[in-house]
């Protein structure tokens, strides 16, 4: 049986890192709502339970809650800053609105004797992020942490095996969280750690084929990285079973469609059946005239569907619809009680009917990083498993506003010149994705002796290691300068060159 954590999602910002911290001490772990019944997660058979944090207080009536039935089922549970004052009310504690704030970093005393904290220091700094504290801990748990204003940083019922901090353990901020995680999935819940992505490759091959029997496999190939994963991953579960669809949409970046069937195609390295559909009129003639970002998705989403069902139809009796879809998309479209940031073509962009018998998403528990080891498990070259990630919407949500065939060029053609100076430069091994956008802003500028009136563009640069939170690239201002003095000279349209320098949260790595 799988060693599980499952992560109950009270909606706060940083409940998808979670499961991505238990992922990396090789733990499996997947996040649901805080609603779901105890009947389920009884189903679920979990190794260990953890309660995120949340925006909301455990006083408010509408405020998410989860059975109490939950503290006597013998598993043990972790609570994170909501999660942790949600199981002191919950069990007779008392939860109180503090009269002076904590956040940021905070020094915080821990005893290390206690099993949490285990080889933690004595005195350490964590990540705090609450108005509202524990003031006293339910009967039956032994306070084992505090700070100069919390009495109730962390405590434990170790009988019940009830475990919960104020603070967030899973960000980087918190110096020793990953050792006190550690120590929650070895010492607590008695993990064996082994869960490993060979096991989910050799793992999703066998569901896959018992899956799909002798039926017909589509694949949506987008050419990206989640797409081409699970392409190669269908490829060696049915074989000739699959055809993968390429749907030039004209919203790629610079020549990118000849790229993807120099791959995939062919004459590339995988014996696939391959088809490219040239459809770039099609979606322009559909994104005519719309400004707003999810409407843009939603029309992509849907025109991309069509496509793939006259393809199907084409191709005849197809039972299967597969898909790239990562964690990250799912979680993003509105998992559980996290907000919907945006949706995605391929989650909360499909339409509501789609005819094919089922949709298979293999990758969909994944995180980016976790899909990139499953494509070298699988064998995919390393410059195919670590290109530049791309969305499925493509530049259409790169270009603020109206979408048309001329600002799309505008895009590829900045794009390909910030691609080739990033390169040049060895900043592509530093910023994990990075690329142009187009703003909808238009601006006077000066060139040649003559006015112009023409686009500013934005250039983006992240650093980040599972696309769930990232920070602005620190490029050479040199590095900017060329770029921008390429761009206004060698792209006619585009007059003044933007650097974005906001991390993830508050903004997404995309402008839209």
């Amino acid at each position: 049986m799988r060693e599980n954590i499952i992560v109950l999602d009270f909606g706060g910002q940083y409940n998808q890192l979670i499961a991505r911290r238990v992922r990396e001490l090789s733990v499996y772990s997947e996040v649901i709502s805080s609603d779901t019944s105890i009947e389920e997660i009884k189903k679920m058979n979990p190794t260990g339970i953890i309660l995120t944090g949340g925006p909301a207080s455990v006083y408010d009536e509408d405020s998410p809650k989860c059975d109490p039935e939950l503290f006597n089922l013998g598993i043990p549970v972790l609570g994170i800053c909501y999660g942790a004052q949600l199981m002191n009310y919950l069990l007779g504690g008392t939860v109180k609105k503090a009269e002076v704030r904590e956040y940021g970093h905070t020094d915080v005393d821990v005893d290390n004797s206690t099993t949490l904290f285990k080889g933690v220091s004595d005195k350490t700094v964590c990540w705090m992020s609450h108005t509202v504290y524990i003031a006293e801990a339910a009967p039956g748990f032994t306070v084992t942490a505090h700070t100069s204003v919390c009495p109730v940083a962390a405590a434990q019922n170790e009988d019940k095996k009830l475990y919960c901090v104020q603070f967030h353990p899973e960000v980087s901020h918190t110096v020793e969280g990953m050792k006190m995680l550690e120590n929650f999935l070895k010492e607590v819940c008695h993990c064996k750690c082994d869960w490993k992505m060979d096991s989910f490759v050799e793992t999703s091959i066998a569901q896959i084929r018992e899956r799909v029997g002798n039926g017909r496999v589509l694949c949506a190939l987008s050419g990206g990285v989640d797409s081409s994963v699970a392409a190669v991953l269908l490829s060696k579960a049915v074989g000739k079973q699959l055809t993968c669809v390429f749907v030039d949409h004209g919203l790629l970046r610079k020549n990118e469609g000849d790229e993807v069937e120099a791959v995939f195609g062919p004459n590339g390295p995988y014996d696939l059946n391959f088809i490219r559909v040239n459809a770039q009129q099609r979606f322009y003639d559909k994104l005519a005239g719309v400004e707003e970002p999810e409407k843009k998705r939603k029309i992509i989403g849907e025109e991309f569907i069509r496509v793939f069902e006259e393809e199907a139809k084409k191709i005849g009796a197809v039972d299967f619809l597969v898909q790239g879809t990562i964690y990250p998309d799912v979680i993003e479209s509105g998992l559980g009680k996290s907000a919907v940031i945006k949706s995605h073509h391929n989650v909360g962009g499909l339409p509501d009917y789609v005819d094919f018998k089922e949709i298979i998403e293999p990758l969909r528990l994944l995180f980016k990083d976790e899909v990139r080891k499953a494509g070298l498990e699988l064998g995919i070259p390393e410059n195919l498993v670590f290109r530049q990630p791309f969305p499925g919407p493509g530049l259409a949500i790169r270009i603020i506003g109206e979408v048309t065939e001329q600002k799309v060029k505008l895009v590829q053609d900045a794009d390909y010149i910030f691609r080739q100076e990033m390169a040049r430069s060895g900043y592509d091994k530093v910023a994990n994705q990075f690329f142009v956008a187009l703003s909808n802003m238009r601006s006077v500028g000066c060139m040649g002796d003559e006015r112009t009136y023409d686009y500013a563009c934005v250039i983006r640069a992240v650093t980040t290691t599972d696309f769930m939170t990232a920070e602005f690239a620190e490029l050479p201002w040199s590095l900017i300068g060329r770029v921008s003095s390429r761009i206004v000279n060698e792209v006619k349209g585009i007059n003044r060159v933007l650097y974005d320098c906001t991390g993830k949260p508050p903004a997404t790595i995309e402008l839209e």
